[in-house]
């Protein structure tokens, strides 16, 4: 979103070199795409500060304003400018701050100070009103991507692969190699061991047995592909960067490896910019049809197929998008609705039930009993969905039920009108990042570019009268 530097932005970058120094931050760096500081280590614990100077504030008005962070002790960790979207000859500047620090002071000043200002936070408790931290370009993943709720080789006394010193020294293995990964780089590929295969042949012929019964016609169409393309077969575990590759060409979702589990806010994050985090590390062999955590089983058989399907795609995006700025009792709120859609959803196909979920389609007990008549289903209403509560180690008592994807798809971006933000957001496809919508000028020039795709489509419509 700060790509754009402002013209002659070196010269006032100079200017506050020696603020700089005080600050305890890198020398300004030429980075491709604009004039900005490098990124410091600790920016996920970070805020950030968007401010735009005043009229009679624009000449050398960085400067000044550094002087402001080193008067109350707040390092910079990261400093970007670009023209400002909302009003025309007007730029604004953002700045990352690390912990420590009177930074309300400069907040304090900054507000009265500044035609415009806009605080977020990584830290969600503070007290001065802040939106939480959201990625705003692709790369920003690598922030959080290593924050995981568990590491390597660290598994609970119940994983079956707890005595499994070898398994517990595999599984580290599989979390230094998403530790190490970076945005735009390729994924590793993985030689699997022949038990690893040997336990991903067990659940792959398990599963196929029963995808034509239950599971939903998107998933069964894409399934197919997947063996063509992707190398899917009963003895080989496919690679994610093939599987990427694949996903991409279908609706631009890419995979990501994760060494773990993340938090709803940075998986849901993710999601806003048609990024899924996978796992890429197989279940212990001695129990080949349960795992107790997703592992590549659950990620290639159950999700990825859907991933493939534009709706579906489109769906897992506007919860992401949702997500993004969200207090945290919105965010397990669709975290909730994941849960029962992407998760453990149910839809209607031709007067059937059928399964979507992934975690219907990767468990071979679960997948059957869902559709068995047993549990207790109920149409799925977010704003009701949201508030259900629901066991995690055990087969779901309750599943919701959707017409199909573009009916839940509706659902869910009504629900997200009901999320308390100041701004909107939308996902720009074309630089990976995300467009913070908090301007009447913003919005007109969006209406200005929908209005041409509108009068593409009318000239088509026109030709096919013809």
């Amino acid at each position: 979103m700060y790509a754009k530097a402002i013209p002659k932005m070196n010269d006032t970058l100079e200017e506050g070199d020696e603020v700089l120094n005080e600050l305890s931050i890198d020398k300004p760096t030429l980075v491709r795409g604009g004039n900005y500081i490098k990124e410091g280590r600790d920016s996920t614990k970070s805020t950030c500060l968007i401010f735009s100077p005043t009229d009679e504030d624009s000449v050398g008005a960085l400067g000044r304003y550094l002087q402001l962070f080193a008067k109350h002790e707040v390092n910079l960790l990261h400093i970007e400018s670009r023209s400002s979207l909302r009003r025309a000859d007007v730029y604004e500047f953002m700045v990352e701050c690390a912990p420590g620090g009177d930074l309300g002071a400069v907040v304090d000043t900054l507000r009265k100070q500044c035609s415009y200002f806009s605080i977020i936070s990584r830290n969600h408790k503070d007290n001065m009103g802040t939106v939480p931290w959201f990625p705003q370009r692709i790369r920003d993943l690598d922030k959080f991507a290593n924050q995981i709720l568990s590491y390597g080789s660290e598994l609970d006394s119940d994983h079956p692969g707890f005595t499994d010193a070898v398994y517990r020294q595999r599984r580290k293995y599989f979390a230094d190699l998403a530790y190490n990964y970076k945005h735009g780089q390729p994924i590793p590929r993985v030689e699997y061991t022949k038990e690893e295969i040997k336990t991903w042949g067990v659940v792959f012929q398990n599963l196929t047995k029963l995808y034509p019964k239950y599971a939903c016609r998107e998933h069964n169409y894409v399934f197919p592909l997947l063996i063509e393309n992707c190398d899917y077969r009963e003895d080989n575990i496919p690679q994610l960067q093939d599987i990427s590759n694949f996903l991409k060409d279908c609706t631009g979702f890419t995979l990501r490896p994760v060494a773990g589990l993340l938090s709803s806010r940075d998986f849901l994050a993710g999601l806003a910019f048609r990024v899924f985090h996978c796992t890429q590390y197989i279940r212990h062999g001695s129990k080949p049809l349960y795992t107790p955590e997703p592992d590549i089983c659950h990620e290639v058989l159950g999700h990825v197929p859907l991933f493939a399907d534009p709706s579906f795609a489109q769906f897992c995006q506007i919860v992401g998008l949702a997500s993004l700025g969200a207090p945290d009792d919105y965010i397990e709120k669709l975290a909730t609705c994941f849960w029962f859609t992407v998760e453990y959803g149910i839809c209607r196909q031709n007067g059937e039930l059928k399964a979507y979920g992934a975690g219907l389609l990767s468990s071979f007990g679960e997948l059957e009993y869902c559709l068995s008549g047993k549990p207790e289903l109920r149409p799925f209403e977010p704003a009701k969905t949201a508030l259900q509560k629901y066991p995690i180690t055990e087969y779901q008592p309750v599943y919701f039920v959707a017409e199909d994807f573009d009916d839940a798809k509706q659902k869910m971006i009504k629900f997200a009108e009901t999320i308390p933000r100041k701004f909107g957001v939308r996902y720009d496809p074309y630089t990976q990042s995300i467009n913070i919508i908090d301007s009447k000028h913003q919005i007109e020039d969006l209406i200005y570019n929908v209005n041409q795709e509108v009068q593409i489509l009318m000239d088509a419509v026109r030709k096919l009268k013809q």
